[in-house]
């Protein structure tokens, strides 16, 4: 598997590239910022991007979207329950930012859909509390966690749409069940694992 992370716009949101070795197939998680950067890596790469997959809707996630669809051509995947924010901007306004409004997702996701990019496959884990939308993305033993999980912390939920108790059931039931092996790839900060976050996270101490 091909794993690239960038970091990118004002508020340090990371953007993964992954790829295909077999038939070089790929998608892009989260362009939040730096449209030219996020094209330069995948063209180094050398892939072509079947999907950009969105964890949700927040503008230091999606900042960057319409700019890569356009270059790439690649459907433009979010959870269905996240879908009609994607063209709002309540939460760019927050953040004092802005940002090109999108065109429509091209897929809606549910909860146990798979992604597919060549041989790799990467289940959808619906995991709501930083928005109703909010995914992470499991496979090939490691997990995109969006901004539900953090490297000792947690996501955000007193934006709108978040809503503490269910981040809480959506780490324990979806996330924390997985092995402690499994490498976390956070929206934000660096990486880490399941075994690291059930043994050291405050936010998840009993």
């Amino acid at each position: 598997m091909i794993l690239k992370k960038l970091v990118v716009g004002p508020l340090a949101s990371n953007c993964y590239i992954v790829g295909s070795e077999s038939n070089k197939e790929g998608m892009i998680i989260d362009p939040g910022d730096e449209a030219e950067v996020i094209l330069r890596n995948v063209k180094d790469l050398e892939l072509a991007i079947k999907f950009i997959v969105l964890t949700h809707t927040h503008i230091d996630h999606i900042g960057a979207l319409k700019e890569v669809k356009e270059a790439t051509g690649a459907e433009v995947a979010i959870h269905a329950d996240d879908a009609q924010a994607l063209q709002e901007n309540s939460v760019s306004t927050m953040f004092g930012l802005s940002y090109p409004t999108p065109l429509p997702a091209d897929r809606l996701l549910q909860g146990g859909d798979s992604i597919d990019i060549g041989g790799l496959h990467f289940l959808v884990l619906h995991t709501p509390g930083h928005s109703p939308g909010g995914i992470c993305l499991l496979g090939q033993g490691v997990m995109f966690s969006g901004d539900t999980l953090f490297n000792y912390g947690i996501g955000r939920y007193d934006l709108p749409g978040g809503n503490y108790s269910q981040l809480m059931n959506s780490i324990h039931t979806k996330l924390m069940t997985l092995p402690d092996g499994t490498t976390v790839y956070p929206g934000h900060g660096p990486e880490t694992t399941i075994g690291a976050e059930r043994q050291g996270n405050p936010f998840l101490s009993s």
